[in-house]
């Protein structure tokens, strides 16, 4: 698909995305793969995972974050108050950041954009506060721009996101419940005008009703909702 020049995008169910840069660096978003009932349990990932990307602290959202990283020696990226909590956890080398920052990787430059969500981690009966949950708006050199919601509601303030970003490739949480419904993520999809839509967290457990076609149907142009299985790739 000429709008990826090159990038290689493949949804493995949930919010978790394996972004494969054409400078050669391997990108995981949000990594919930063990335990995440549509994780395509036949996949594998590549050897080389250079950075994990997190938008938020939440379980299914971090559960394999240290594990992957340790075993593919790669860089965990996040908020700071996340990134500090997984340092506690294991995690040799992170980078913390913070809304409005941005991180210049070999190939592509990472932003850290607002979400309305929360994000925590419970411990036996104790809420641990880490950080604000995010989003994250990558620019590949000579490529395409991705823009991943991390869970969120629709907000007016995506309107700015397309003014100073304009993705062309959305990653958008739209199963409802938690995040965003068809409904409201249609009006995000007026406010960001993207190319190309990756419908993610839906249909991974019960509450997460909310479907690609429900989507499309309420689009100008649904054909811009890409239909793929967790496994393959854009």
């Amino acid at each position: 698909m000429n709008i990826l020049k090159g990038t290689k995008v493949t949804w493995l169910g949930h919010a978790t995305v394996l972004v494969e840069i054409p400078s050669g660096l391997n990108l995981l978003i949000d990594p919930f793969l063990e335990h995440n009932p549509s994780y395509p349990k036949d996949f594998q990932l590549p050897e080389q995972i250079d950075y994990v990307l997190l938008t938020h602290g939440h379980m299914d959202h971090i559960a394999d974050a240290v594990t992957v990283a340790k075993k593919h020696g790669s860089t965990i990226l996040g908020i700071y108050e996340l990134t500090s909590y997984l340092t506690g956890k294991g995690a040799e080398k992170t980078i913390g950041m913070n809304i409005g920052g941005t991180v210049s990787l070999p190939g592509v430059d990472v932003t850290m954009v607002e979400a309305k969500h929360s994000s925590s981690m419970q411990e036996g009966n104790q809420i641990i506060y880490l950080g604000v949950a995010a989003g994250l708006v990558l620019t590949v050199k000579d490529g395409p721009v991705l823009y991943h919601t991390g869970d969120t509601s629709v907000f007016s303030d995506m309107k700015l996101i397309r003014e100073l970003y304009a993705p062309e490739v959305l990653m958008i949480s739209m199963g409802g419940h938690f995040t965003m419904g068809p409904k409201e993520a249609a009006l995000a999809v007026k406010y960001l005008e993207p190319k190309l839509i990756l419908p993610i967290h839906w249909g991974t457990f019960p509450p997460l009703k909310g479907t690609p076609e429900q989507l499309a149907a309420l689009l100008p142009d649904g054909k811009i909702v890409a239909r793929v299985k967790p496994g393959e790739s854009m």
